[in-house]
């Protein structure tokens, strides 16, 4: 039987003020990684936004929607987030902005983690990178879109050099902790994959722009069952974060 890691994740992208991120990694890494863990949450991973210097993005990974609703409520009303809120509040301008998601299948959950997490003031290791892309549609990704994208989507990308780690879509129980919000009326999916540097990710970008089956066949399909441009986040993990 498969054990699924994490049934319910946050994609938490949060908009800071100017000079802030690396404040707030500190801070986080120091004080939110077991401090959360503790209580039965999964923080699989936090970065830096390659292309804005002012966002931080991290996933924050639950079994349940009620073990999450639990988990919440002891943390942010325990004594680590009453000693650092106010620290961590102040490097923000927004924090609201935040997928509510699930494993696509079961075959498309995180998978457990192969290394352990560095210890707190660990030195930044080698520039990793992971590469999360969400498309978006004006309806619920169905089993029609999930098989399009394992048998026409996923080997192109593969092909290229950018075999999904994980594939998430929107998950539409009701928010059981209102204290944070969520995005809600959005229908959304998103796969992840890392690089061993940002210049391998570029690398990948560049061989599926000059890919025949990706720009003859996969990528028009892919057109007409998506609604928007679909939103790609060049990640770079925190020198703690599990996924990099």
């Amino acid at each position: 039987m498969t054990v699924v890691r994490c049934r319910i994740i946050e994609l938490r992208q949060y908009t800071l003020h100017p000079g802030q991120r690396d404040v707030l990694i500190n801070l986080f890494d120091r004080e939110f990684v077991e401090s959360q863990e503790q209580l039965g949450m999964t923080i699989l991973g936090q970065f830096r936004d390659l292309d804005d210097p002012d966002r931080f993005v991290w996933l924050r990974g639950f079994d349940t929607m009620p073990g999450r609703a639990e988990a919440l409520n002891r943390f942010y009303t325990g004594p680590v987030w009453r000693a650092n809120s106010a620290a961590a509040n102040a490097t923000m301008i927004d924090s609201d902005d935040v997928l509510l998601l699930r494993p696509a299948s079961d075959r498309d959950a995180f998978p457990a983690p192969t290394a352990h997490r560095p210890p707190p003031g660990h030195p930044q290791s080698e520039p990793s990178l992971v590469l999360a892309t969400i498309y978006y549609r004006d309806r619920p990704f169905d089993d029609e879109f999930l098989d399009f994208f394992d048998t026409q989507v996923r080997p192109a990308l593969a092909a290229a050099g950018a075999e999904p780690l994980a594939c998430l879509q929107t998950e539409y129980a009701e928010n059981t902790f209102p204290g944070l919000p969520i995005r809600t009326g959005e229908h959304a999916l998103v796969w992840f994959a890392r690089f061993a540097s940002p210049a391998h990710a570029d690398a990948f970008e560049d061989r599926l722009q000059h890919s025949e089956v990706w720009q003859g066949h996969t990528l028009p399909g892919l057109s007409t069952m998506i609604t928007e441009t679909p939103q790609r986040l060049r990640l770079a993990p925190t020198a703690r974060s599990l996924l990099r």
